[in-house]
Parts: C-alpha cells; sequence; structure tokens
C-alpha cells in the first residue's frame, strides 16, 4: 500500500550547505544506521521526510520532483488498472528518465531503452509480473530487453507490486551491512531484498500505524542517506525527537568526532 510521502513531516527547509561534506557537525546519529533501528516511530519520521529530501535534490534536477511523482503514485495506478499487469513503451523510457535523474545519469541507457521494440515491451513486463512471486523468474524475463539489467528491473516490478519488491537503488543497498561493494547482479538483488523483506517482518511487528512494504523501507533508507548528504539539519530534528520520545535504543548519543580542516 501506498502512502504518500510527506504526511505530517517536519516543516523545515532544506538547504545544501557547503560544510555537509565535513560531516553532521554534532548530529546524533543511530546505532549503525537507520537499517539497523528496529524502532518503527523512527522509521515513520524518516518517511515523513521524503518529499523534502526530494526537492533539496530536485534544485539541480529540476524534473526530479515530477517524476517522482509520477513514478510513485500514477504510474502504479496505471499499471494496477489493466487486466494484467504491463508497462507500455512510453512508460519504460520514462522509469528510465526518473531512474537516471534521481540516479546516477547515464544517457546512453536512455538511448538504449528508446531501442526496445513496443510490442517487446508490453509482452515482456507482462510475462515478469505473471512470474510473480518468483522475483528472480521475474527479473530474468526484464533483463531481455535492452537497458534492463536487475536494477532497472526492479523499479518495474516495485511500479506493480510494491508489497513484493523494492527498488535496487544505490543509496539503500549501501546502507545495509553486507552489501558492499554493489553488485548490479541478480544474485546481489536476491540478497538486498532478503534483507529488505528482513526489515519489513521487524517494522510491521512494531507497529506505528503503517503497513510497511519493501518499497516503503527502500524509501525510507534512500530517503536517510540523501538527507545526510543534502539537508542533515532534518535529521537532527528527527533524532533529537527520538531521544525526546525515548527510542534512545536506536541512538549513538557518543560525542561526535571533531573534522580537522586544513
Amino acid at each position: 500500500m501506498w502512502i504518500t510521502p510527506g504526511i505530517g513531516r517536519a516543516q523545515a527547509n532544506c538547504k545544501v550547505r557547503t560544510e555537509c561534506s565535513q560531516g553532521n557537525h554534532g548530529m546524533l546519529p543511530l546505532k549503525g544506521g537507520l537499517y539497523a533501528c528496529e524502532d518503527a516511530n523512527v522509521w515513520k519520521k524518516v518517511f515523513d521526510i521524503y518529499q523534502d529530501v526530494i526537492k533539496a535534490k530536485g534544485k539541480k534536477q529540476k524534473k526530479l520532483q515530477a517524476l517522482d511523482e509520477w513514478y510513485q503514485k500514477e504510474l502504479p495506478a496505471s499499471v494496477r488498472s489493466r487486466t494484467d499487469k504491463y508497462l507500455t513503451h512510453d512508460e519504460l523510457v520514462k522509469l528510465m528518465e526518473w531512474k537516471l535523474t534521481r540516479g546516477k545519469f547515464r544517457p546512453r541507457l536512455q538511448q538504449m531503452v528508446t531501442s526496445n521494440p513496443r510490442e517487446t515491451v508490453e509482452t515482456c513486463t507482462k510475462k515478469a509480473f505473471q512470474l510473480l512471486p518468483d522475483v528472480g523468474a521475474a527479473i530474468t524475463e526484464l533483463s531481455q530487453l535492452k537497458a534492463i539489467g536487475p536494477a532497472t528491473a526492479s523499479a518495474v516490478l516495485t511500479a506493480g507490486c510494491p508489497e513484493m519488491t523494492a527498488f535496487m537503488a544505490d543509496e539503500a543497498l549501501q546502507s545495509i551491512p553486507g552489501l558492499t561493494p554493489i553488485q548490479y547482479t541478480l544474485k546481489h538483488y536476491l540478497l538486498y531484498l532478503d534483507k529488505i523483506n528482513s526489515c519489513c517482518s521487524k517494522l510491521n511487528k512494531a507497529g506505528a500505524g503503517v503497513e510497511w512494504t519493501p518499497h516503503l523501507v527502500e524509501l525510507c533508507l534512500w530517503a536517510w542517506v540523501m538527507a545526510e548528504k543534502l539537508c542533515p539539519e532534518l535529521l537532527e530534528t528527527l533524532v533529537s525527537g527520538a531521544v525526546e520520545g525515548g527510542l534512545d535504543n536506536c541512538v549513538d548519543k557518543r560525542p561526535a568526532k571533531k573534522i580537522r580542516t586544513k
């Protein structure tokens, strides 16, 4: 179930600050990062700042906000409205644009994905959705399309089945222990999804009024990592609130290391 990011989020103004690259200046970090935190309330707070982080990143990538709105809301609605789930050629091309705008831009991939025949895109994506819940088989099917590897294939599947899959975002991968260096292989994706599902199970047992899916967990991990880079003041407010709320088990209260300046 998709929940619109940003509902009830802190009203903070994300500003990209030059000191971001030098550290988090006194911020109380979560022990082991967000992935290690089992308190669903902390995760919910991170989810609530997702739109703020998108806006911060969108200052340079002007199309990002509109593309992300399309991927998170409009595309899933379109895919699920069909008797058999599938993506059209135009949707696959736009999905690639979203992926490259949100992450690392590789113009060659955008050109290659456009070269896929329209009928082949619909046939291949339809078969992939029919292969679920066998995620490995579904990704293998999608990988027959030009420019589609496990990461982009995961974005396709997540658009239609966020309760089964999660997008293979670099930032989410980097935040999970044992998954670096990143390998863009099916085996590595399945390891990632297994850890995401494990996290989902823990969070759903904890509650917080949210039905946690692999996609929601992935969005939170991405938001946390990107907020550290772009708008750490949001995390300062969030983590400070966690301490005040009695969530000390998630927070590392050791003094931050001093950063030497030349």
